[in-house]
């Protein structure tokens, strides 16, 4: 047999998969079990892990098939792995049938097993994970304790991808814990933020923002994004808007309400149930975009389908994906200037030319544009020029409470009492949003 390099199959490795630090750690394990496998000539790699008085194997790669899959997991009293362990067996089996202590082993005579090679999966913490092995099934007697050297190579940087992992499975089960303490009571809030016609300062409208109390200071998007990561963006988001609408009466009727929706939960069918619960004309859905949409034609049969009960508004245009496409195809009755072009628009002549851009387009296709994140007077009075019609900000008001909100719209801006009666329900499309 030709003698084996020991450094060459892991130098071969990581030139063939450079960027596997960067991929599925499992795959990874499975590339590191066929490199190590080929190299040493042997039938069988495997990798395992002990748990609870047994020896789980955890992945497998075989030249044929064998009666053994991944999850699978025998006693460990009755494995190699148990006998190396205790100096019973060597790391390096030559020839399996002449080491009374592997003959006792069943899968000694059933596989066959010829040659083993075994040495531990140690975590970098000292732990031993399980154990990291090749098998042939007729004696090798050309292997060396240089070959057991490149199986211990692999063996490490199999460990380093398995602790990836694990510390992958524990974020994803932390974020899984706070995800579902959102749907707790009192686990979501609701805060509302008045936008204001910009000709007299009045309040047209709030929008509203979730707020998590156990966020730990991480933004509330961070919380959306977790959630579809781990499959429960849309249910997130849909009880987002379940419990806006529960703030809707603290809301004065000559105002609306919007809520943020992305196209995944909009495509879902599931916001059309809970829309058609509110009076119509109060709701404007805005569609909320950090990636791509698949299929325009879908999005916007389901935001058709929204239109007896909401208005359409596109949310940030003019950064991330909410772009020309986004208008021109889902024919919106709002946009909403993302402050990337608001912010310094006194003081930016290229942010002043796109949104006076932007202003002409919507006057052409008749929507409205609300400008966000206006801060400053200057900011405020410079939009207004340009002929933006609506804006909301912290130099109107920061996000608060529905109470509190309800007190600010009717104490600071002269709406009555009276326009909380419920019976009103005059749509605010027409009344307060002409563009």
């Amino acid at each position: 047999m030709a003698e084996r390099n020991e450094f060459s199959p892991l130098r071969n490795f990581l030139a063939a998969a450079p960027d596997g630090a960067e991929g599925s750690p499992d795959s990874a394990v499975d590339s590191i079990l066929d490199a190590v496998r080929l190299h040493l000539g042997m039938d069988i790699a495997f990798a395992s892990r002990f748990i609870h008085g047994r020896r789980e194997f955890t992945h497998i790669r075989s030249a044929f098939p064998v009666p053994a899959a991944p999850g699978d997991s025998e006693p460990l009293e009755d494995s190699f792995c148990q006998r190396i362990l205790e100096g019973r067996l060597p790391e390096l089996i030559l020839d399996a049938s002449t080491y009374p202590a592997a003959r006792e082993v069943p899968l000694t005579a059933a596989l066959p097993i010829g040659s083993h090679l075994n040495v531990p999966l140690r975590l970098s913490d000292g732990e031993i994970y399980g154990t990291f092995c090749c098998i042939s099934r007729v004696p090798d007697l050309s292997l060396t304790e240089r070959d057991l050297s490149t199986l211990r190579a692999f063996a490490d940087l199999a460990a380093g991808q398995i602790e990836r992992g694990l510390d992958r499975r524990r974020r994803s089960d932390e974020t899984l814990a706070q995800i579902c303490s959102a749907f707790e009571p009192n686990g979501m809030n609701i805060v509302h933020q008045p936008i204001h016609r910009l000709a007299d300062g009045r309040p047209v409208g709030v929008e509203c923002l979730a707020r998590f109390p156990a966020s730990q200071g991480r933004p509330p998007s961070d919380w959306f994004e977790a959630a579809a990561d781990i499959g429960r963006g849309t249910e997130l988001e849909l009880c987002a808007v379940r419990l806006a609408l529960q703030g809707l009466p603290y809301v004065p009727t000559e105002l609306y309400m919007a809520v943020n929706v992305s196209p995944e939960a909009i495509m879902s069918g599931a916001l059309l149930p809970i829309l058609s619960e509110a009076p119509p004309g109060r709701i404007v859905v805005e569609v909320t975009e950090h990636a791509r949409v698949p299929d325009y034609g879908a999005l916007r049969a389901a935001l058709d389908a929204l239109r007896g009960h909401a208005r359409i508004a596109i949310d940030d245009v003019g950064a991330g994906y909410s772009g020309l496409r986004h208008i021109v195809d889902l024919r919106p009755d709002i946009l909403k200037l993302d402050m990337s072009l608001t912010r310094d628009v006194d003081r930016d002549p290229a942010r002043r030319a796109l949104t006076q851009a932007m202003v002409a387009l919507a006057a052409e296709i008749g929507s409205a544009i609300v400008a966000e994140g206006v801060e400053t007077e200057s900011e405020r009075a410079t939009l207004a020029a340009i002929g933006v019609g609506y804006a909301q900000g912290y130099h109107f008001s920061r996000p608060m409470p529905a109470v509190a909100a309800q007190q600010f719209l009717l104490g600071s801006h002269g709406l009555s009492a009276s326009a909380l009666r419920p019976g009103r329900t005059q749509g605010p499309s027409r009344l307060a949003l002409s563009a």
